[in-house]
């Protein structure tokens, strides 16, 4: 008998979206428990050493860190969504790494202090999405045809991006037909759409023009 699945949560996190994508993919049913980390209760540092989320309640033992969460699942649960073979494996793995780096790249973009920084940091993620360009086939997913792990590490990614777009015309995607067409393939994926809640666009916005950032200016004009 399967054991309950909890996943402990932040509305906006991109790390929880990856393990609830994984988890859609699968058909496991799970409960969703989501937590304010400006004000962490004591039970969810008792389950996070690093105070991070997203955790796994699998039972009575947890899992943090979304790629150790996704890796559990995608050696418990069908279908499996990385290669079977190991050198395959491995490259998406070092991928996987690279949609975390990505991550952090978007965050020095929002927290941005002023127009020259932003527009630089801008230009350092679509110089990053080139790298990607280079590696993708004819798609729709990283893999050609079967959805992996490392779409739903990217499914996050582009999200952002999504609400970006509505501030200015940053160059992310110029030149870069494959990875906009992944981009658009990814954004069509029920398990990626049901991810976030419907108001994280607004979320989003609201936790963006809370930094004192040059984009949170865009936002308040």
């Amino acid at each position: 008998m399967r054991a309950p699945l909890t996943l402990v949560s932040h509305a906006l996190c991109p790390y929880v979206q990856r393990a609830a994508i994984v988890l859609a993919e699968k058909g496991v049913p799970f409960e969703r428990r989501d937590i304010d980390l400006a004000n962490k209760p004591d039970w969810f540092l008792a389950l996070s050493p690093l105070g991070k989320t997203p955790v796994l309640q699998v039972g009575d033992a947890a899992l943090f860190e979304s790629a150790v969460i996704c890796e559990y699942l995608d050696e418990t649960e069908a279908p499996r969504l990385h290669p079977a073979d190991a050198l395959q494996r491995a490259r998406h793995r070092a991928w996987m790494e690279f949609g975390s780096a990505l991550l952090n790249a978007i965050g020095t973009f929002y927290s941005a202090a002023d127009e020259v920084a932003l527009a630089a940091a801008a230009k350092d993620i679509r110089l990053r999405f080139g790298q990607i360009e280079s590696v993708l086939g004819d798609g729709p997913w990283f893999d050609g045809g079967h959805f992996g792990l490392v779409d739903a590490v990217f499914g996050p990614v582009f999200r952002y991006l999504d609400v970006f777009d509505g501030l200015g015309d940053f160059g992310f995607m110029d030149a870069l037909p494959r990875v906009a067409r992944w981009r658009t393939a990814l954004a069509q994926r029920p398990s990626v759409r049901n991810a976030v809640a419907a108001d994280y666009p607004a979320r989003l916005l609201a936790f963006v023009r809370a930094r004192n950032a040059a984009l949170s200016r865009r936002i308040a004009a």
